[in-house]
């Protein structure tokens, strides 16, 4: 494959998942009895620029259509972070009413709320029609388009250069980084600010969180690519915090090169961490495959000891992460029963490729099943069951 960051020929495999569906297209019971489409899941790593990447195998219009199920406000705890989010990101860069905030991939209004409250004027892009649709009913005024260069041209045409740009868990999901990146740059006012949230390389590499790869995510980012790929469009990272959230992500800060902030010493700081971590060299990835082999062993040998004792097992949160760790196993439900998920739009489906039944919370209670498999469990706070 060519790499999609510096266009280098990418031969290296980090891990091969073998083959798995879309981790968010969820079936009907009718969908069951039709063939099911499985793709590539095999991450790869440039030599050149060091991203950790997969093949569009599936386009993202595929993939972020109207049919998709993921709206971030059904956890509590997320909604909680934008929250705070929104109030240290104000006070620090000092917005007020006549700023212009726009967020890119918004999903369902569940951050750009909090600025709505402030009154402080903010636009959703989000792709997904039914997302989009949630965010507008909330107040949050969203175009339902993709982000890149000609959407950021419409931006500035319309609205004048934003200042502040935020965009969560979306930058690990863009095809085209480049179009990507060169439509922040256009977007964004001389004095302006992108932040990032993104999962980090190292923590997914230190913890083993193979389940955190799945179709819609096409990058793996550490601090060092991050930079490169903002690089490419004359954007420099002048700070950065290190979250809890999503199994430990990455906030950066962004401005245009030479813009009026100061570059933090927690920036060097990572970046030196990385170094040491073996993230720019090739013995940091080494074995990783072994140790994804090992945990797929063990959680078989627990769900079919269970299953031969006569206990059951089901399983919590109907997340992504969850549908590539139960495909990459092979666990159906013969050993797990079903699965529980707080947001109604999945309750009813399947899961992709295992088909295990989602259900509301409520039936964990009613059904007491031996064990509970906890599936997204990277997500902050805990799930209100």
């Amino acid at each position: 494959m060519i790499c999609r960051l510096c266009g280098a020929l990418v031969e290296r495999v980090f891990v091969d998942l073998r083959h798995a569906p879309a981790s968010n297209s969820f079936l009907t019971a009718t969908q069951l009895h039709l063939p099911e489409t499985y793709f590539p899941l095999r991450v790869m790593v440039c030599d050149s620029c060091r991203l950790a990447q997969i093949d569009e195998y599936k386009a993202h219009d595929e993939i972020f259509n109207a049919e998709y199920v993921y709206f971030s406000s059904y956890s509590h705890s997320w909604v909680q972070h934008a929250r705070t989010y929104v109030d240290h990101v104000v006070e620090r860069l000092g917005l007020h009413r006549t700023s212009q905030v726009v967020e890119i991939a918004s999903n369902d209004g569940y951050l750009l709320q909090w600025f709505v409250k402030k009154g402080i004027p903010c636009l959703g892009i989000e792709p997904a029609k039914a997302t989009a649709a949630a965010a507008e009913q909330r107040g949050v005024e969203s175009w339902t388009v993709f982000f890149g260069r000609g959407t950021a041209n419409r931006l500035v045409r319309e609205r004048g250069p934003s200042d502040l740009i935020v965009g969560n868990n979306v930058l690990a999901h863009v095809p085209d980084l480049l179009d990507f990146c060169g439509g922040l740059a256009l977007a964004l006012a001389p004095a302006g600010t992108i932040t990032l949230e993104f999962p980090h390389l190292l923590r997914l590499l230190d913890e083993c969180q193979f389940d955190t790869i799945y179709q819609e995510h096409f990058s793996y980012l550490s601090l060092h690519t991050a930079a490169r790929a903002l690089g490419t469009a004359n954007l420099e990272i002048w700070d950065v915090e290190e979250l809890p959230t999503h199994g430990g992500s990455l906030r950066v800060y962004a401005q245009h090169r030479g813009g009026p902030h100061d570059v933090s010493a927690h920036v060097s700081q990572l970046l030196g961490r990385e170094v040491a971590a073996g993230l720019e060299a090739e013995h940091a990835y080494a074995g990783f495959a072994e140790r994804v082999d090992r945990i797929k062993c063990d959680l078989l040998a627990f769900l079919v000891s269970e299953r031969r004792a006569g206990r059951s097992v089901a399983a919590y949160g109907a997340a992504a992460k969850g549908n590539t760790l139960l495909n990459f196993c092979g666990v159906h439900s013969d050993l797990v029963a079903f699965c529980c998920d707080a947001n109604p739009n999945k309750q009813g489906l399947f899961m992709p490729g295992s088909h295990i039944p989602v259900l509301p919370p409520e039936a964990l209670r009613e059904r007491r099943p031996d064990s509970v498999l906890v599936l997204p469990w990277n997500q902050i706070g805990r799930a209100h069951v």
